[in-house]
């Protein structure tokens, strides 16, 4: 059986407060009084107290950029620009998170199979030959990357890696998902904008998964799901244009999974024969606050259920495919008892809903 072994997670540099990326904001995009005091009620409800970047440019003095322009009549950066700037950063941090992982596990030549994930930045080569070169990996090494799928896609992830371990009992496979969507700040003040610069963050996380390894903290991978509601597929959108990547996130999105969320769990629990009412961990993708209160609220969890995914939204904000992972790092680091199952749940383009099923070894 395919188990997850060890969750490590690594943060860029710049930590700023959601306080000083609220005034970044309000001067950035030019707002009037009305306008601000309506985008400092959104950040104040965010739940989210800390986000990471790798630039420095999001804190509330504005007069001492470094990537994006000092004033109005200077250009926002290009897709060029924003490109060469996630091939610089992220296969640093990839790796930081990498090597945290596999620590005391395995030695880095002893990795057999890789899986990149990211939305934030693309090219050929791309991060997996980077950090192959890098961390001077087997030039024979199976890779393979999961791009484009957004905040689901380390699900995705987890798929692939089990499917490797059932045909390969010797796999020692790891997923790296790295996202620097602070990266991708537009400044047109629109709904979408706005509701971007307000949650997302830079992050990257690292799993090791092993039929041979052992670890006191290792979960067992029992079964996998995924439903797709058409009707929100242009709700939540990633577009690629020259002026970056940009991001469409409607308000509709907690109403879109209030309907489905009940039916969509209970058929994932179907397969093992579970009902909500045994699970006691839920490892949810804080893709921001609502979405949060919604599930709790259609699912009759608990404060204590639902308090490692606000905990991560607190301290990281939504860093899209990472998130996941530094959820299920929480809850892996709690209290969970031998034979106690977790749920885990995220959602992305589509509007699609990836669920994964585990338990504590």
């Amino acid at each position: 059986m395919a188990n997850i072994i060890s969750i490590a997670t690594a943060s860029p540099t710049y930590a700023h407060k959601q306080e000083d990326i609220l005034q970044y904001m309000q001067k950035v995009y030019q707002l009037d009084s009305e306008e601000k005091r309506k985008l400092g009620f959104l950040y104040h409800h965010s739940g989210i107290e800390t986000r990471h970047s790798v630039i420095p440019d999001y804190g509330s003095n504005v007069t001492d950029l470094n990537f994006l322009p000092q004033n109005d009549y200077d250009p926002f950066p290009n897709i060029d620009q924003r490109m060469e700037l996630y091939k610089s950063k992220a296969a640093s941090i990839s790796i930081e998170a990498i090597k945290k992982c596999i620590d005391t596990h395995i030695e880095d030549a002893q990795i057999t199979h890789l899986i990149t994930i990211s939305c934030t930045g693309m090219s050929a080569p791309g991060l997996d030959l980077e950090i192959m070169e890098e961390m001077a990996l087997s030039p024979t090494l199976f890779r393979t990357s999961v791009n484009f799928m957004g905040c689901y896609a380390a699900i995705h992830g987890l798929k692939l890696a089990k499917f490797i371990c059932d045909s390969e009992p010797d796999a020692q496979v790891v997923i790296v998902a790295t996202e620097l969507c602070t990266l991708h700040f537009q400044k047109e003040y629109t709904i979408e904008n706005a509701s971007s610069s307000l949650l997302f963050a830079d992050g990257a996380a690292a799993v090791l998964i092993s039929n041979t390894l052992t670890s006191s903290k290792a979960l067992q991978i029992e079964s996998f799901h995924s439903q797709v509601a058409f009707q929100g597929k242009k709700d939540m959108a990633w577009e690629i244009n020259s002026k970056g990547f940009l991001m469409t996130l409607s308000s509709y999105i907690p109403q879109l999974i209030k309907e489905d969320i009940e039916l969509l769990v209970a058929a994932a629990l179907q397969k093992k024969g579970l009902t909500h009412q045994e699970i006691p961990y839920w490892c949810i993708h804080p893709g921001g606050k609502k979405i949060v209160d919604v599930i709790e609220q259609k699912l009759s969890l608990t404060a204590a259920q639902t308090k490692f995914a606000r905990k991560v939204l607190a301290e990281n904000g939504n860093m899209s495919s990472p998130t996941i992972l530094f959820v299920l790092k929480e809850i892996m680091e709690s209290s969970i008892q031998s034979g106690e199952r977790i749920f885990g749940i995220a959602f992305g383009p589509g509007l699609t809903m990836e669920t994964f099923l585990c338990k504590k070894i």
